[in-house]
């Protein structure tokens, strides 16, 4: 029995020692954060200390932090056509979001249909900047004001979009910005005044925080989204339902330890992913290895061996000791043709075949010579096998 390693961080991170521990502190403690006695003010300063350190790591004040349930429920929250600042009504009417984001923003915005419009990119996956500007003056000459949406990080490529360029190019025309920064939160620095950015989505158990808790953070916190649901007043009004105490409490002790550590971890990552490619390169002539020419996160690889089905190059890995991914995780482990690659005008064939390796906080050396073992043991069977179909 192999010992098994898993490169599968962009799906989910394994929880930090710090957030277990502040997790199990807030299961132990009772109270509810709107309650004015003295455990319901100790729930309080649980979630108010976690919004500050979530704040902190993306350079946020305090105040612009809304919990919510994880990343999808921040894009849908962010993704409405209705805003204010302050008292004053902020209306968006259309939507201005890049071909190769992640479903919570493609299939979880609040737009009518034919009021959004997706970006094409280019062969690397970034944004077509020439196509955005044609699109905001659209939107300019119409007398409509847009909501553009690009995410930061891809979660299937890694690959980096300029988006402080688009967001810009993008105010320049009295658009808001929203970007999902939820792959790249922790694994690169995030600041939001860095990026221009007016809205930012985060989510808790990509950085090593439990599942349950995710954030938008707005630059300014008196730019208020149309909450998704009715009820109590809680987040400021912005997001109601009680808080989920022990997850935000593991969410902002990931984030404190993430946001410590992030360049130290970037460059240590960077090199494992480095001499993973290189070997696999060096062995195994039929890869492919999919936007290694552009910026992308440190952690991530794309790859593919054309004729060879992801879906089985997956489960093969996988008996053999190693988690790996075909295209984004989210689909109930259903493995379909990635939208990213096609956006990209990657070839089927390759696109079919391409699998994706994500480390994390917690891999090491190891975790490459277990990965380069196990591509050594399947691999001959899968090419006899794709040679003879």
């Amino acid at each position: 029995m192999h010992e098994r390693t898993y490169l599968d961080h962009n799906a989910t991170a394994p929880i930090r020692p710090e957030a277990r521990a502040a997790l199990i502190e807030a299961l132990d403690a009772t109270g509810n954060g709107s309650a004015v006695h003295g455990e319901g003010r100790g729930a309080r300063a649980t979630i108010e200390t976690a919004r500050a350190r979530v704040a902190a790591m993306v350079g946020a004040d305090p105040r612009g932090v809304i919990f919510t349930a994880g990343g999808t429920e921040a894009d849908t929250l962010a993704l409405t056509p209705d805003f204010s600042r302050g008292e004053a009504p902020l209306g968006c009417d259309v939507l201005l979001t890049s071909a190769v984001e992640h479903a919570a923003v493609l299939r979880g915005h609040r737009f009518p249909t034919e009021r959004v419009e997706l970006l094409p990119v280019d062969a690397r996956g970034r944004v077509i900047l020439e196509e955005l500007d044609a699109a905001l003056e659209r939107t300019t000459q119409a007398g409509r004001r847009a909501l553009v949406s690009v995410m930061l990080a891809n979660n299937e490529t890694g690959v980096i979009q300029p988006l402080a360029e688009v967001a810009r190019r993008a105010h320049a025309h009295g658009a808001l910005v929203h970007a999902d920064a939820v792959q790249a939160a922790g694994r690169i620095p995030v600041s939001i005044g860095a990026l221009g950015v007016d809205l930012l989505s985060l989510s808790a158990h990509k950085i090593g925080g439990a599942p349950g808790a995710g954030a938008l953070v707005a630059a300014d916190p008196d730019l208020r989204p149309a909450p998704v649901f009715a009820g109590g007043g809680q987040e400021r009004g912005r997001r109601a339902g009680s808080e989920n105490i022990p997850a935000i409490a593991a969410f902002g002790a990931a984030a404190e330890r993430a946001g410590a550590s992030v360049i130290d971890e970037m460059a240590r990552i960077d090199a494992l992913r480095e001499r993973l490619e290189s070997a696999l390169r060096s062995e195994f002539p039929e890869l492919v290895l999919l936007v290694g020419d552009v910026e992308r996160l440190p952690n991530t690889s794309c790859l593919a061996f054309p004729g060879v089905p992801a879906e089985t190059l997956v489960i093969a890995l996988d008996l053999a000791g190693v988690a790996a991914s075909a295209g984004a995780a989210c689909s109930s482990g259903k493995v379909t043709a990635s939208h990213v690659l096609g956006a990209m005008g990657v070839p089927e064939r390759i696109a079919r075949s391409a699998i994706r390796l994500s480390f994390g906080w917690s891999s090491g050396e190891e975790d490459v010579d277990r990965a380069l073992g196990a591509f050594r043991r399947v691999w001959p069977g899968l090419l006899r096998r794709a040679r003879a179909a």
